[in-house]
């Protein structure tokens, strides 16, 4: 069976990392992508260092950093009061601390930089309206049904299909995703569009009472991505709804005007009702593993879902490398990722209740904690999260001292 490819579900980003990662192990994937077409939606999203890591590991470090956009500066603001809370440094010594950048890019963006190299790769292939519906192994391979009710066989089957992931629902079986009660709104709009005086090549939060607002910069100044979420108790997830301009100023009536007048320059809105899952001890099963949101979805509140889903691809891709018996390397793929993945899923549902969304004495308390803190003091809260990959039993220093180099 070694000449049989690995199958994966899904071509979003962390299939498509996933795919190239094994490409250049030398093995051959096919991606089996539900939608008509491969693309993403939404808009931006951030990249911490650990994501230009992984870029470096997967080989697409230069295509990915010709995308992004490298802000200055993390700044949080108190959406009540109008003024700044505090201001995290992105400048040289975060760099040198972490080794890499903090940016921004547009989704469509990065997911265009994987389906390129993707589609250049000989040991790639990419199928559209495939969706994986099932799958039965006999020790030695792994066969799909698709919903058309075609048969696919493959050496495995990596789940890389989201938050509805049909691979999940037969390994792990734990019902429908959590639904936060949180209501996120999306848009783009033309920077001349973004007010001049809040322009700023920055990450921006504005921190409310049961809500927030996040801007900065994408596609070489061109845009600002204006994401805005509130606490509704939105009974049921939602993806991609539009909506009007009226809905979304619901829950910022309380907010400083300064704070309301961003919402007012959104365009085309889009809705999202947030939906995480609670970590689980097991997502292998046999040749069958899970990756990026089918493993481990989590909120946007640490700004890592898709850094998680890169790292899981590069993990994957060396336990394949290195270990000869094909289910004991995704048991160590596994066991490299469980933990990690599970605390960014847990502290972003922290984050978002103690930092994001505090109202009265508790906004008050997290001003004052946050307010005393130096960079210094910052980069060593997140070198767990940003200083390492997560990956240092996973790849031979070689290919560190690669990566390292491409930096």
């Amino acid at each position: 069976m070694s000449d049989l490819p690995i199958l994966i579900a899904g071509g979003g980003i962390g299939g498509l990392a996933t795919a190239i990662g094994l490409a250049q192990k030398g093995v051959a994937s096919l991606v089996l992508e539900r939608a008509p077409e491969l693309g993403e939606i939404g808009a931006g999203i951030q990249l911490g260092p650990n994501a230009f890591h992984a870029f470096d590991y997967l080989g697409v470090g230069d295509q990915a950093r010709d995308m992004a956009v490298y802000i200055d500066s993390l700044r949080l603001m108190d959406a009540m009061s109008g003024s700044e809370i505090t201001r995290i440094p992105l400048d040289e010594g975060f760099r040198t601390r972490f080794g890499n950048p903090y940016a921004v890019i547009h989704r469509g963006d990065l997911h265009g930089v994987f389906l390129k190299a993707c589609m250049e790769h000989p040991l790639v292939d990419l199928r559209t309206s495939a969706e994986v519906a099932d799958y039965d192994q006999d020790g030695s391979s792994v066969t799909v049904t698709l919903a058309s009710g075609e048969r696919v066989t493959g050496r495995a089957l990596i789940g890389a299909d989201g938050l509805w992931s049909n691979i999940r629902k037969r390994l792990v079986g734990d019902g429908a995703p959590r639904v936060s009660g949180h209501t996120t709104y999306r848009s783009v709009i033309p920077t001349e569009d973004m007010p001049e005086d809040l322009r700023w090549n920055a990450a921006t939060l504005w921190a409310g009472p049961k809500c927030h607002i996040v801007h900065y910069p994408l596609k070489g100044w061109k845009l600002f991505n204006l994401v805005v979420t509130y606490h509704n108790d939105a009974p049921s997830p939602e993806a991609g709804v539009p909506v009007t301009h009226d809905e979304v100023k619901i829950g910022f009536q309380h907010v400083n005007p300064v704070a309301r007048e961003i919402i007012d320059r959104g365009q085309n809105w889009k809705r999202w009702v947030l939906c995480d899952r609670d970590p689980v001890e097991n997502w292998v099963d046999g040749r069958v593993a899970l990756l990026g949101d089918a493993a481990h979805p989590m909120l946007q509140y640490f700004a890592q879902g898709a850094c998680m889903a890169m790292e899981d691809a590069v993990a994957l891709a060396a336990e394949l490398e290195r270990t000869a018996d094909l289910e004991t390397a995704l048991q160590n793929y596994q066991r490299l990722r469980r933990l990690r993945t599970a605390r960014v899923q847990l502290q972003s549902r922290e984050i978002g209740q103690h930092v994001y969304h505090p109202a009265g004495a508790h906004a008050a308390l997290r001003n004052a904690v946050m307010q005393g803190k130096t960079a210094a003091d910052w980069y060593d809260a997140v070198e767990w999260l940003y200083g390492s990959t997560g990956l240092e039993g996973a790849v031979s220093p070689e290919t560190r001292r690669a990566a390292k180099a491409a930096r």
